[in-house]
């Protein structure tokens, strides 16, 4: 095995094992303090401009069910690259790629897209149990997410649960909702895969989960006082493909580490993602 830049040999197993790994002192509490106030700058701009654009939460009997028929909410941005140079500090930086490096074993590291999400206190929702694999498949399971922590999560304010070595059972058959938006949402068998019966993971501000896109994964209901705030970096490895043409996101393919050979010069194809 390569030598590790900055994770620990405990830290490379549970990856491997698990399909999940929790990092610290990644970001500097400076850093993760710059992140929060420009995410929350952003997304007051953006609820004063279109708070209904923002609405990120499931549709579907499943999720009315996991949710005990609350009126539930969570506002999402994508693409925080593309609002802000803080975010665009924060996906090259050098900590990070280090880290992505030791658990991918690659240095040839490629953007696929961010995302934030707000849980809200006292009515954030929930995820079902899902893998990310059916919305963006690619050939080799690359597919990895790099999941910030911007408050102090546990499950009563909405945290993450996962399925530990669930990644080993390879893509699942998913169960699809199209909502009135035609917006698509994949999930697994909740009666095969509660919510109730997945690991909490929680973290500190400043934490990060990174786990794999086979790994199932959910969220709890936030009935709290608090918020649950989250940043997410979606990566891929550089040799690997998409076996789908879907899910097209500004900056796509950046190369955040290393090089992408792959990538084709010809001027024919250079306006192409």
């Amino acid at each position: 095995m390569n030598k590790l830049k900055f994770c620990t040999p405990e830290q490379k197993k549970c990856w491997q094992d698990k399909g999940y790994v929790k990092l610290t002192n990644v970001f500097t509490p400076k850093e993760i303090e710059e992140m929060s106030a420009e995410y929350d700058e952003l997304f007051e701009r953006k609820r004063r401009e279109d708070l209904a654009g923002l609405e990120s939460a499931w549709a579907g009997n499943d999720m009315k069910n996991l949710s005990g028929n609350r009126n539930v909410t969570v506002k999402s941005i994508h693409n925080l690259q593309m609002h802000s140079a803080v975010f665009t500090r924060v996906i090259t930086n050098s900590n990070l790629l280090d880290a992505m490096e030791d658990i991918m074993g690659t240095k040839d590291i490629l953007l696929h897209h961010t995302k934030a999400h707000i849980k809200p206190p006292e009515k954030g929702a929930p995820y079902l149990m899902h893998q990310d694999y059916p919305y963006f498949p690619h050939k080799k399971h690359t597919m990895l997410a790099v999941f910030i922590h911007l408050d102090d999560t546990t499950p009563e304010n909405g945290g993450l649960a996962i399925y530990p070595g669930s990644h080993k059972l390879g893509p699942l058959p998913p169960k699809k909702i199209i909502d009135e938006k035609n917006e698509a949402y994949h999930y697994v068998d909740p009666e095969k895969y509660p919510l109730s019966k997945a690991t909490p993971v929680s973290a500190e501000k400043g934490e990060i989960i990174a786990f794999t896109y086979l790994t199932l994964h959910g969220s709890y209901l936030n009935l709290s006082d608090r918020p649950r705030r989250m940043f997410l970096i979606q990566l891929r490895a550089a040799d690997d493909e998409p076996t789908e043409d879907t899910h097209k996101s500004p900056c796509q393919e950046l190369v955040l580490r290393g090089r992408n050979v792959y990538r084709s010069a010809n001027m024919a194809h250079r306006f192409a993602h």
